[in-house]
C-alpha cells in the first residue's frame, strides 16, 4: 500500500528505460509526484527567509543559499513527508527506477534537508561528495524535490546536467512545483544552477533534498574520497575569497590540512 503522501510509486519499464539512457548520466523527472493535498501543505508552510532554522551559505560558488536539517524544528507535515523519502515502500521504489539495489537513506540528512535560494543565489557545478563522513557508504543517488508554486523559468533556477568535460550543458530541468528529479552521483554527474536567480526579491527557490547510499559500489565508480568538488565553466570568472579558491581548485588538500590539525589537537 502506498504512502498517502505519495500518488504513485508504481515503475513502469518505460520509466527504467528512460532512466538507464539518460543523457549526460541516468535521471528522471516525475512530475505530481506528491497528492495535491500534501503538496499544496508544503509549498504553503514552507519555513520563512528570517526563520531560525536556516543555515546560510557564503561562497563564490553557492551563494545566497540557506538550508535546513533540524527535523524536528520543521512542521509535522515536512517531518511526515521526509520520513516517508526515507522509509522502505520509497527506497524499493528507488531500486526499481535506478536497477540500483541495497539502498540506504541517510537519517542524518547531510547536505540534504531543506534549500531556500534567493535573487543572486547559484549553486555552482559540482559533483557531490562520494562518502558520508560518518556513515562511511557510498553517495549514489540524488533525489530532490521541489516546492514553487509559481517560478518564471527567465529568473534561472533550473538544475543543469553537464558532460563528463564541464564544457557543455546537456540537461535543463525546470524547478517545477511538485516536481521530482532522480538522478545517480558519481564522478561524471556535474549539475548545479549556476547562474544567480533572477527572482523577485520576495520570491525563493524553495526544495528538499534526500540523498541515498550503498555500502560499496562498481568497480568502475571507485575513486578516493573527496568532498564536493567544483568546477568552473569555461569563461567564468569569479571573485573568490582564500577559502573559494582552496575549495575549487584543491579541495583534498583542504580536507587532508584539516584533518591533521584535528589530530594535532
Amino acid at each position: 500500500m502506498n504512502s498517502c503522501n505519495f500518488k504513485n510509486l508504481k515503475v513502469s519499464e518505460e520509466q527504467q528505460n528512460s532512466y538507464s539512457s539518460a543523457s549526460p548520466f541516468p535521471h528522471i523527472f516525475i512530475d505530481d509526484f506528491l497528492t495535491n493535498d500534501r503538496y499544496s501543505e508544503l509549498a504553503e508552510q514552507f519555513p520563512g527567509v528570517t526563520d531560525t532554522t536556516w543555515y546560510k551559505f557564503r561562497s563564490a560558488m553557492e551563494n545566497n543559499k540557506r538550508n535546513s536539517t533540524d527535523l524536528e524544528s520543521l512542521p509535522s507535515c515536512f517531518q511526515e513527508v521526509m520520513r516517508d523519502f526515507n522509509g522502505s515502500e520509497f527506497i524499493k521504489y528507488l531500486e526499481e527506477m535506478t536497477g540500483i539495489t541495497g539502498l540506504i537513506p541517510d537519517p542524518e540528512f547531510l547536505g540534504g534537508g531543506l534549500h531556500k535560494t534567493g535573487i543572486g543565489g547559484k549553486l555552482g557545478m559540482h559533483i557531490d561528495y562520494n562518502l558520508h563522513p560518518t556513515l562511511k557508504l557510498d553517495r549514489r543517488l540524488n533525489a530532490i524535490l521541489y516546492l514553487n508554486d509559481y517560478w518564471e523559468d527567465s529568473w534561472g533556477g533550473s538544475l543543469e546536467l553537464w558532460n563528463e568535460n564541464v564544457t557543455e550543458c546537456v540537461t535543463k530541468i525546470s524547478n517545477k512545483g511538485n516536481r521530482l528529479v532522480i538522478f545517480n552521483t558519481d564522478e561524471r554527474s556535474w549539475h548545479g544552477h549556476p547562474n544567480p536567480l533572477a527572482c523577485p526579491e520576495d520570491v525563493y527557490r524553495h526544495s528538499i533534498a534526500f540523498y541515498y547510499y550503498t555500502e560499496g559500489r562498481p568497480a568502475n565508480e571507485i575513486a578516493p574520497e573527496h568532498n564536493t568538488i567544483f568546477k568552473l565553466r569555461s569563461g567564468e570568472v569569479l571573485k573568490h575569497t582564500v577559502y573559494d579558491r582552496l575549495l575549487v581548485l584543491i579541495p583534498s588538500f583542504v580536507r587532508n590540512f584539516l584533518r591533521k590539525v584535528k589530530g594535532m589537537l
